[in-house]
């Protein structure tokens, strides 16, 4: 098997890459003496985010690996600042980042796919979002009553939303199939 002059200039560059970005991690490491393990993980989410966002890009342009690229990508970035004790705030604290990340990575996704933001990407991305912010202020106790309080009086709340949601999608979705009918004529 005979590998192209340009395949091994990329692979020479990706791993040369590779040993810098993992050299700067564990100086900064050293240099601020903080746990090597935690920004390997860092490291780690932010390489195979990288990578999967690499795959999405070019190789095979399949959106679902742009969401995961994009989702590692902010973990890692998290991780990492939160290694470096710019983000003080524990894991336990700051889970539902997770969910406000996840909806964050729809949006990619969405423009990737269609060449704009579709709604039926970018109505869960915003839904993922707003729940993760609602969750983030029960988790930093920001408002005076529990999750499950608000749950028990808030519960209709949940289907209206789901409701906009499915009537957004409708809508736009009839919306397109207009656009594309009006051009057949």
């Amino acid at each position: 098997m005979k590998f192209s002059r340009p395949f091994i200039a990329h692979c020479i560059f990706i791993v040369g890459l590779f040993f810098t970005l993992i050299g700067i991690v564990f100086l900064l490491g050293n240099l601020a003496n903080i746990s090597q393990k935690r920004l390997f993980l860092s490291f780690l989410f932010g390489v195979v985010g990288a990578g999967s966002a690499f795959f999405a890009l070019s190789l095979n342009k399949r959106a679902v690996y742009l969401f995961f690229g994009s989702f590692f990508i902010m973990v890692g970035l998290f991780l990492f600042l939160s290694a470096l004790h710019i983000f003080p705030f524990s894991i336990q604290k700051t889970w539902p980042l997770a969910v406000v990340f996840s909806g964050l990575a729809l949006a990619p996704v969405g423009w990737r796919k269609y060449g704009r933001f579709h709604p039926v990407f970018m109505v869960p991305a915003i839904t993922f979002v707003i729940l993760g912010g609602v969750l983030l202020m029960f988790s930093f106790r920001i408002v005076s009553f529990n999750f499950r309080q608000f749950v028990l009086n808030w519960w209709p709340v949940f289907l209206i939303l789901a409701g906009i949601m499915l009537l957004l999608i409708a809508l736009s979705n009839k919306g397109i199939e207009r656009k594309s009918g009006e051009g057949k004529t």
